[in-house]
């Protein structure tokens, strides 16, 4: 679950870099209509897309390798840590003995999760910038509280006091009110919360049981 985790942040981190859109992801005459219905639409995109991603990683990915690695990578880590815990230098120098070919693993488990991403990654940003915002309005929900966990404006999920003040006075019906989540800031937390369940079904989980 963590790749997939990690994946939606740098995805959500892209789509936010100044330069690369021209403003607000979204529509204002969006074809799906209502925040009802943009919400479970783009609850059913979040699924399909994660399911996307799913399919190609069994199709592309050695699962029984992959595990293997990880698991001997893992089991070298926690040894190496209850060493230095317990400050047993002998064994710390023993497991060091080994850094090369762990480094050496490590760098082949992450080649090994970077091309399954080669492809879905280009699909999921023309999606992004193609289809979904003719689909679907600027705001498609509305959190019990803000969600702008992160310092500064750069990552922002739902509409501020500031953001609904500017939106009226420029007649751009972007937030109408606080606290709206954006389009794709609800498609973020879809995909994080469904992918675990993809994961587990199409048995590409990150876990060793």
């Amino acid at each position: 679950m963590e790749h997939s985790i990690i994946l939606d942040f740098l995805n959500s981190i892209f789509l936010q870099i100044p330069g690369l859109n021209r403003g607000p992801l979204g529509s204002e005459n969006p074809l799906v209509k209502g925040m009802i219905a943009s919400a479970f639409g783009i609850v059913g995109v979040a699924i399909a897309l994660n399911l996307f991603n799913a399919i190609i990683k069994r199709k592309m990915v050695d699962q029984s390798k992959l595990k293997r690695l990880m698991r001997e990578t893992r089991t070298w880590q926690k040894e190496r840590m209850a060493a230095f815990r317990a400050k047993d230098q002998e064994k710390i120098d023993e497991l060091n003995k080994k850094s090369a070919y762990m480094n050496k693993m490590n760098m082949e488990l992450m080649q090994i999760n970077m091309r399954p991403m080669m492809i879905t990654f280009v699909p999921m940003i023309l999606i992004f910038y193609f289809v979904l915002p003719h689909l679907f309005a600027y705001t498609v929900a509305v959190a019990p509280m803000s969600l702008n966990f992160v310092p500064g404006d750069f990552f922002q999920l739902t509409c501020t006091a500031a953001k609904v003040a500017e939106s009226l006075s420029n007649h751009s019906h972007i937030c109408n009110h606080v606290n709206e989540v954006y389009f794709w800031a609800w498609y973020f937390l879809c995909s994080i919360s469904f992918s675990g369940i993809v994961m587990r079904l199409t048995k590409t989980t990150m876990d060793l049981d």
